[in-house]
């Protein structure tokens, strides 16, 4: 029998998966809407996460944020309790702000993502 072969967007989102434990122990970060837009409007975030499921209207308003903050926006595959999951948290979370990356190296695999 063959090995089942995972797809790119499964294989992308265990690598991110990984990187955002990484980010957890060694990095500062921020979960929730609310502290979303206040590390945007503050300038301090590097990086925001969006999960899949998270309302268009909700969404649309953090890459607007995004935009004017000059903010790197990456949308996470999964849904909000995966991504809850990949933080290492045990509860549901919509929106991931990255502040500082540790000695991960999610920033620049998001960038490179996203282009």
């Amino acid at each position: 029998m063959a090995p089942a072969t995972k797809t790119k967007a499964a294989k992308t989102n265990e690598s991110i998966a990984s990187r955002l434990a990484l980010v957890v122990k060694s990095g500062k970060y921020s979960l929730g809407y609310k502290s979303a837009l206040k590390q945007m409007r503050s300038g301090k975030a590097k990086l925001v996460l969006i999960a899949g499921n998270c309302p268009p209207l909700r969404k649309s308003e953090l890459e607007y944020y995004a935009m004017l903050s000059k903010t790197t926006v990456h949308h996470f595959n999964g849904t909000n309790v995966a991504l809850g999951t990949a933080a290492g948290k045990l509860f549901r979370v919509g929106v991931m702000t990255i502040t500082d990356q540790g000695d991960s190296d999610l920033l620049s695999f998001a960038e490179g993502n996203a282009a």
